[in-house]
């Protein structure tokens, strides 16, 4: 039966009334910004094979870019490092060296110690990815079983020197265990394959960022233009993806920023890293934080362009300027021409009739280009070795009046006005958990998570359980994790960390509960399920325990916690052959392993080869002086 008038029009304005609702949610965006249809549920990602069909030009120039080579297969046409024994690497803090070498067309790394000019330990770790594009950097990433982690060497393609990657310095040397996450993947990666089961772990990941990240889903495009559906652009909008183009200069700024306002991220509740899609505020998903300084203001993060971009006088009277302003995305810098930015700059300032007021001839000198004064070259304060075109365009900074001392004196949301005191005590919380382990940042988290009114909220509960969990709090955390209900939804992290604070408080029934939940909803977290093996273990779980450990090696036989967990089990059941053989397998991953070291000394003991066990205890007090338990096996040697 077709449809009566009066259907149609009762048809007519519910579609109103629901676009019309729509646009009300987004009202914060232009005419042309509304209504992206591969925002939608039903869209979804296809890959940059799929777009070079139609695009081919496009794509020949974008996988040259530094988004298209932002991560890759380690190849050697791929690497852009130098090899040879200039290459070796000390780090004095940990005592270790470091070289990369090729062994036919696979990258590896060798860590080793010596002891003079004798090899006491060595490790090699053949190497999978390249990240970074090599016009700054190569670092390099492992990949155990899916498991992806970032090697402790990387390449400064300017200085075309090797050393430790940013944040392994100063003693800070992580090794071979800082987990490459979602959030890393997010800014390097187009959207791997995720294996859900762990936070680090992947069925497989691409080749650097694709088409879709800027333009969004393309399966409705692409299956619009099988069917010969064009629209012509010239007149209207192609609704079907997003032409960052044709977005509002605040959401350009927003689409950009996504990658370039490298900053503390906290998502939203429920929302991940990859739910992003450009035309939207970022604010929808997560929101960033950038850290702020007294003095030394001509210095910054590296990954800040759009902070810095944003600081600008040409920008702040501007109503037209974003990166799209001067960059093309599409082509890489390192071939675009001077000119092109230079007549960015010019494009505005000759409408102005305000030209440049430094002398000619010193212009000339620096072939008169605008970006080379007005865009210094300046090093960044979280990437040694590393020098890049500060996005902050203003007139040349005399360096003698820069005050030199500079002093941390808070977080600025970058992505929303007036942001709330929980949101500002999650930013806080973040910085100290991500970056810098320093006191101060919780002690402006508890100012903002005391400011809070809405502290029933269960987003406030598991913030505050994260703020005591840091604080080594674990009474105080205990308490409020008691204030959550049964009905309210707690994630693996949160259950972890409340798990932790029960076992620290020696209630390990309850301690093992928690490990177990967070295990339930993430099984091959490793640390998780360490975590539960430990706590069955000092349950008297002694076989459950050992089925958790022989779990772990299996998904990640290069895990030295849990060969050193199952040499101690193996030690509880009399099996001191084998116990010694799995802490030599932890010693060979990690020869400064306290845990595996006291094992195998205690192991030595029991087989009265005392002789040995006294080195080993010797060489444990020389990592950790006031280790007690040392100290009290030594003497009783």
């Amino acid at each position: 039966m077709p449809f009566s008038r009066s259907y149609l029009i009762i048809g007519l304005f519910l579609l109103a009334m629901a676009i019309f609702s729509y646009c009300g949610q987004l009202s914060k965006k232009s005419d042309k910004d509304f209504y992206w249809r591969n925002h939608s549920d039903s869209a979804h990602y296809v890959g940059m094979n799929t777009c070079k069909q139609c695009h081919s030009q496009v794509h020949s120039t974008f996988i040259h870019t530094g988004m298209g080579e932002s991560w890759d297969i380690a190849t050697k046409e791929r690497s852009k490092g130098k090899f040879g024994n200039h290459s070796i690497v000390y780090d004095k803090f940990k005592n270790f060296y470091y070289k990369p070498f090729w062994k036919d067309s696979s990258l590896f790394i060798l860590e080793f110690r010596l002891n003079g000019t004798d090899t006491i330990y060595k490790r090699i770790e053949k190497i999978d990815f390249i990240v970074g594009s090599g016009q700054h950097t190569n670092s390099h990433i492992w990949n155990s079983n899916g498991y992806l982690f970032q090697a402790p060497l990387t390449f400064y393609t300017q200085s075309g020197i090797w050393d430790l990657p940013p944040g392994f310095e100063d003693g800070e040397n992580s090794r071979w265990s800082r987990t490459i996450s979602a959030e890393c993947m997010n800014c390097h990666n187009m959207f791997p394959d995720f294996n859900l089961t762990a936070d680090n772990k992947f069925s497989s990941v691409k080749s650097g960022i694709e088409c879709e990240r800027c333009h969004g889903p393309g399966s409705l495009h692409a299956a619009e233009k099988l069917i010969g559906i064009i629209v012509d652009t010239s007149k209207e909008a192609d609704r079907s993806i997003v032409n960052p183009r044709r977005l509002s200069i605040e959401l350009q700024t927003e689409l950009c920023q996504r990658c370039h306002l490298q900053g503390i991220s906290v998502l939203n509740e429920g929302k991940s890293f990859f739910d992003f899609k450009p035309g939207m505020f970022l604010n929808e998903i997560e929101n960033v934080f950038m850290p702020r300084y007294s003095g030394g203001q001509e210095t910054f993060i590296m990954a800040s362009h759009a902070d810095r971009m944003k600081q600008s006088k040409c920008f702040i009277a501007s109503n037209t300027m974003s990166c799209l302003t001067c960059h093309n995305p599409h082509i890489s810098v390192k071939v675009t021409a001077q000119e092109a930015f230079n007549n960015a700059c010019k494009n505005c300032h000759n409408k102005t009739k305000k030209s440049c007021a430094e002398d000619l001839t010193k212009r000339i000198k620096q072939s008169d280009n605008c970006y080379y004064c007005h865009m210094a070259v300046s090093n960044t304060i979280d990437i040694p070795h590393v020098t890049v075109h500060d996005h902050k365009i203003q007139i040349p900074v005399n360096n003698s009046e820069i005050e030199s001392i500079k002093k941390f004196v808070g977080i600025e949301c970058m992505t929303t006005k007036n942001p709330s005191d929980l949101l500002m005590a999650q930013g806080y919380l973040a910085m100290y958990e991500s970056y810098t382990s320093k006191s101060f940042l919780l002690d402006s988290a508890h100012y903002y998570l005391n400011r809070e009114i809405a502290k029933n909220s269960l987003t406030y509960k598991k913030t505050i359980v994260q703020y005591y969990f840091l604080r080594n709090d674990f009474n105080a955390e205990i308490m409020w994790a008691k204030k959550m209900t049964v009905k309210e939804t707690i994630d693996a992290w949160t259950n972890y960390r409340i798990g932790e604070a029960y076992f620290r408080e020696n209630q390990l029934a309850t301690a093992e509960e928690y490990f177990h939940k967070a295990v339930l909803q993430k099984p091959e977290e490793l640390q998780f399920l360490n975590k539960l093996g430990v706590a069955k273990l000092s349950n008297g779980k002694l076989e459950e325990a050992k089925k958790i450990f022989e779990k772990i090696i299996l998904l990640n036989p290069k895990n030295s916690s849990a060969l050193s967990n199952l040499s101690y089990c193996y030690m509880l059941k009399g099996d001191w052959i084998y116990a010694l053989k799995l802490s030599d397998a932890a010693l060979a991953l990690d020869p400064d392993y306290i845990e595996a070291l006291m094992n195998k000394a205690a192991i030595l003991i029991s087989t009265n080869k005392k002789t040995e066990a006294k080195k080993i205890l010797i060489r444990v007090l020389e990592i950790e002086p006031d280790n007690l338990k040392a100290k009290m096996a030594l003497a009783g040697i």
